[in-house]
């Protein structure tokens, strides 16, 4: 189908676009210019996502990727709005991944997801004492849990779920106990890009199957 080649290809544009992004990462570019380049990857993913169904599933992760490309550029210009971008985001992933919730949940997955929905709210108000950090952390935590606990591939969704809340969480040690390290610097877009990648890619490919 040409759509299907197209989404392929929108894909292709869209890794390319996400991973050259460290270019500007590492040199420490700044500018309107670098800031459109961040959104890019994650837009094109959200254009993939459209252009590979129309049901509602991929509709859905669709709007989750466009928001999360708005939130990646409003969070350079006004960080509290870029937030709320990621966090209604995550509000619209997490009525997903319940809607497609593994039944029955076996017992190990089932921890799992409760230690993840736990564990980063605590971590990030471990690491930076801010209500607002750990609201938001609540709903990232939440949503790190449906996806494990969804019917979506756990090493596709699942695991792009962690690598993006480990990815925040490194933003959130860059308040505190990592404010002097250049790893958070390093890590954080390599692993939120590929999380959101590992999300797209698994939810397109787990409806067209």
């Amino acid at each position: 189908m040409p759509q299907q080649i197209w989404a392929q290809r929108v894909l292709i544009a869209a890794v390319i676009a996400g991973a050259s992004y460290m270019i500007p990462v590492l040199a420490c570019w700044k500018g309107p210019a670098i800031i459109m380049w961040k959104g890019l990857g994650v837009g094109l993913l959200a254009l993939y996502a459209a252009l590979t169904g129309g049901n509602r599933d991929t509709r859905q992760i669709a709007l989750v990727m466009a928001l999360g490309a708005a939130g990646d550029v409003v969070l350079d210009i006004a960080f509290t709005a870029g937030a709320a971008l990621f966090a209604l985001g995550h509000l619209v992933a997490i009525q997903l991944y319940w809607r497609n919730r593994a039944v029955p949940l076996s017992s190990h997955h089932a921890v799992l997801a409760l230690v993840l929905a736990i564990s980063v709210p605590a971590m990030a108000w471990a690491m930076t004492q801010q209500v607002p950090v750990a609201g938001y952390a609540l709903v990232l935590g939440v949503m790190v849990a449906t996806a494990w606990a969804s019917r979506f591939p756990h090493r596709s969704v699942g695991l792009g779920a962690i690598l993006f809340a480990v990815s925040d969480l490194l933003i959130f040690a860059r308040m505190g106990p990592l404010a002097s390290s250049t790893l958070p610097h390093v890590l954080i877009w390599p692993l939120y890009f590929g999380g959101q990648a590992l999300i797209a890619g698994g939810v397109v490919r787990a409806r067209l199957s």
